[in-house]
């Protein structure tokens, strides 16, 4: 089974991150083609794209959040991934999470920005 670490800056972008956004878009075009490719070698492919988890990359987001005078953005504890990750993980192969998004739960998602 393979699980990639997607984003929701593959579906809505963030101001500021085309390298970031075009990369993500490519680790879901990946998803796709793997899933595709690794079923006649029974392997199962699946996505999760992630949301702001509290980690270095969304620390230097809410310093920038802080220093405009904005408030930081919602976030979740990581371990919240960790376990998502590992129910993916210890599905048994007749089964696939082919896309999961964890979020935090009031973080925007459509038109945020």
């Amino acid at each position: 089974r393979i699980i990639n670490n997607g984003s929701i800056s593959a579906h809505v972008p963030r101001e500021g991150s085309v390298s970031y956004t075009a990369t993500k878009h490519a680790v879901t075009g990946m998803t796709k083609t793997l899933s595709l490719d690794g079923r006649p070698f029974d392997i199962a492919c699946g996505q999760i794209d992630i949301g702001n988890a509290r980690t270095d990359l969304l620390e230097g987001i809410v310093e920038k959040a802080i220093a405009s005078g904005e408030a930081p953005p919602p976030s979740m504890d990581v371990s919240l991934v960790s376990d998502a990750v590992f129910n993916m993980a210890t599905l048994p192969l007749e089964a696939n999470v082919q896309f999961m998004t964890l979020m935090a739960t009031k973080m925007p998602y459509i038109g945020r920005g």
